[in-house]
């Protein structure tokens, strides 16, 4: 079971996604795979996963090669099986978390909030290191649509870990080469230890002064603006900004704006 469980890491397959697939719950994905052998499984979810991996007995696992085009069969036919039998539970769902979302987009959020939460809940008994990860992938996706080059980290990592063909390119393919070898080179350097903490100190200090003046940019133009925020309600009569008034109060803000242009 061992092995199952590698090849399973491999295909970047949870056990969230597992459970689904085999139509089981998520705990009972767990005793299934602490049997000691796949023989041992209900007949009916030994021949499910066995068609999954694309393998006729548990014998052959040992001759499993994963590499890109092994995932993307796998995917292939794990796909197929959600578009035949999860129909029905994706067209009713009325979530509105779901609400104007097409059956791709929304299939892929379950699979993403439902492998957030089994990590996030066996992260309860760990360090919490999961939770600071998730925490740190929620701020880079409030910050992807502001910069181009965090899709391209995207890109990079979901190669480099074998989920998708290394041609592959679905946003600015020059630009995305560029930057797919920039980083190449420098986690090959990385891996490789061939530079020291000392040689790449004055590189990191310029990476924190460049971090602290933005910080400080940020903060000085938020004070700027409750600066004129202020000014914009004295000059108007007003104490606050309210849903009646707020035209004509961010009318005067872009006014008083245009005079310190001027």
């Amino acid at each position: 079971m061992e092995l199952l469980n590698e090849i399973l890491h491999e295909l970047g397959i949870s056990k969230v996604k597992l459970a689904k697939f085999l139509g089981v719950s998520r705990q009972m994905i767990y005793n299934y795979l602490e049997l000691d052998d796949i023989n041992k499984w209900p007949k009916d979810k030994k021949v499910l996963l066995l068609n999954l991996l694309g393998i006729k007995s548990a014998d052959e696992l040992s001759t499993i090669k994963v590499d890109t085009d092994y995932i993307l069969s796998v995917e292939s036919r794990i796909n197929s099986l959600f578009e035949n039998t999860m129909k029905p539970e994706v067209a009713t769902d009325a979530s509105t978390i779901y609400n104007g979302l097409g059956k791709k987009q929304k299939e892929l959020l379950s699979n993403i909030i439902g492998l957030l939460k089994e990590n996030l809940e066996d992260d309860t008994e760990s360090s919490g290191d999961t939770y600071y990860a998730y925490l740190y992938l929620y701020h880079f996706i409030q910050a992807m649509e502001t910069s181009k080059e965090l899709k391209y980290i995207l890109g990079y990592v979901a190669k480099s870990t074998g989920f998708i063909k290394p041609l592959e390119y679905v946003f600015d393919e020059e630009e995305q080469f560029m930057f797919e070898s920039i980083m190449f080179s420098a986690m090959t350097l990385y891996n490789g230890g061939g530079v020291s903490k000392q040689k790449i100190a004055e590189s990191h200090r310029r990476f924190i002064n460049q971090i602290e003046h933005k910080m400080e940019e940020k903060m000085s133009r938020t004070m700027e603006l409750n600066t004129i925020k202020v000014q914009a309600l004295k000059e108007l009569g007003y104490t606050e900004i309210s849903e009646a008034n707020a035209a004509e109060v961010f009318e005067k803000i872009a006014e008083i704006q245009s005079r310190k242009v001027a």
